[in-house]
């Protein structure tokens, strides 16, 4: 037999109470009242509830005690503020605590019916997904479990969420993680680069265009905001939106529409938006380059993403996970880190973070000889190597070939090489090795064993370099 789900209704206004207990009759819901805390509490600790509503003020306190009762007894169930008319300040408080949403009196029916169509989606199912998705966010220590749970209680609600962290912490992955615990987890997650967007295109990619609005637009686009339309959309870098496109997020937050370019009217559009940036937003918007009332709209929640510095206990269980992923791509046994290897990078400060372990780590299967990496593998940047090792990239940035040092006098000192005309250094070092490689490829008709002897490298360091030259 089928679970029917249910709800509880908190409000001490009976007119408020029999309208939402015959809206969410009518939807095929099971309904308890409420007209106090009390009465509520002794009914949350009897029965399991799917959603609730509940009233800003109650005659024995308000909505905010029910909100942080039901997030710290029962996270898993979504709860909507009941608020007056107009009062966004009670709705935000309502949303920080971990409320799900909020509806305004009087009651739109239509709102109600979104509202509680998208609370229901958080049901068994949406939930063992999110037991699930949380084990991506690996790490034992006290600052990630903080953040998991902090993470759960705001893929509940339905406020702007703004992530903060150093490059490579994971914005994106805790966005994603936000998205499929959410209500809108079967709603598309789209995310886009803030920075990669030329500003004179902007509009269009946001907002889309209309055939032949402007030139080269041969045909209606939709835009990003149409593309999540029901889901979510993540700004990532959004410090870089210039401030002509920052007023037009501004009114779209606030209007739930869009007017594409070359449209003569708007487009109601329904989207979660998560923003994110490497760099101190607050300080930009004292620095006047960013807009204040848009850095409150989209910085209701804010997640802080932890370093890896401030989590060394985190490393081992990383890097192992990191390595059987690096294994399961090459179709290999996973190679494991040894105790002094572990030791290193625990003392490493990792301003790259997350994704700079995971480079360092790539870099050392590919170079390290049988299955166990040492310290030695690792060529942390000012550890002693007999290696010319490139730094660890930026946000952004690939990693650059890793090269012996030349003999001086070879034909590959640095003295008697001289670049062509317009060529960067790294783009002439990767040709020299692809050209190398190639050679070397040909002379032992392509036998993959032989030509990494010839190389003087090892079978894992030429399949490594196969596929960042992109020789098939």
């Amino acid at each position: 037999m089928p679970h029917t789900q249910t709800a509880l209704i908190i409000d001490d206004e009976r007119d408020i109470r029999e309208l939402l207990v015959m809206t969410l009759g009518r939807m095929g819901l099971a309904v308890d009242t409420a007209a106090d805390i009390a009465s509520a509490e002794r009914q949350l600790a009897s029965k399991r509830y799917d959603l609730c509503f509940t009233d800003m003020r109650l005659p024995d306190g308000s909505g905010q005690q029910i909100i942080e009762l039901i997030a710290q007894r029962h996270p898993e169930l979504p709860v909507a503020m009941i608020t007056a008319h107009g009062n966004v300040d009670a709705a935000v408080q309502a949303l920080k605590a971990g409320a799900f949403d909020f509806v305004s009196k009087p009651v739109d029916l239509n709102v109600l019916r979104q509202l509680v169509q998208n609370a229901l989606q958080l049901g068994e199912q949406q939930r063992a997904q999110a037991q699930h998705s949380a084990n991506k966010l690996l790490g034992n220590s006290e600052a990630m479990a903080r953040l998991r749970e902090t993470l759960a209680k705001v893929a509940r609600s339905q406020a702007q969420v703004y992530i903060s962290g150093e490059s490579g912490t994971g914005k994106e992955l805790a966005a994603r993680l936000i998205h499929e615990q959410g209500p809108r987890a079967s709603g598309n997650f789209v995310p886009v680069n803030c920075g990669a967007i030329p500003s004179e295109l902007m509009e269009s990619e946001f907002f889309g265009h209309k055939k032949g609005s402007f030139t080269g637009a041969q045909a209606d686009k939709e835009g990003l905001f149409q593309a999540a339309d029901g889901g979510t959309l993540f700004l990532d870098e959004v410090a870089e939106l210039p401030l002509h496109m920052q007023v037009k997020l501004l009114r779209v937050i606030q209007e739930r529409t869009v007017r594409p370019v070359g449209a003569a009217k708007e487009v109601p559009i329904d989207v979660r938006i998560l923003s994110a940036t490497h760099k101190n937003l607050a300080q930009l918007v004292q620095d006047g380059r960013f807009r204040h009332d848009l850095y409150y709209r989209i910085n209701v929640i804010e997640l802080a993403m932890p370093p890896l510095r401030d989590r060394p206990e985190d490393i081992a269980v990383l890097a192992d996970a990191i390595l059987r992923r690096l294994a399961g791509q090459a179709g290999t046994a996973p190679a494991r880190l040894a105790a002094d290897a572990i030791e290193a990078l625990r003392r490493y400060r990792f301003p790259g973070n997350v994704r700079e372990l995971e480079n360092i780590l790539e870099r050392a299967v590919a170079f390290s000889e049988g299955d166990a990496i040492h310290a030695d593998d690792l060529h942390l940047p000012g550890a002693n190597s007999g290696h010319a090792i490139t730094a660890i990239p930026a946000e952004g940035e690939t990693l650059q070939p890793v090269i012996a040092t030349p003999a001086p006098g070879s034909q590959a000192d640095p003295a008697n090489v001289s670049l062509p005309s317009g060529e960067a250094l790294p783009d002439f070092i990767e040709n020299l090795e692809r050209e190398a490689i190639m050679k070397a490829l040909e002379s032992c008709r392509y036998n993959k064993t032989k030509t990494a002897e010839k190389l003087g490298i090892t079978f894992r360091a030429l399949r490594y370099k196969l596929k960042k030259l992109g020789i098939d």
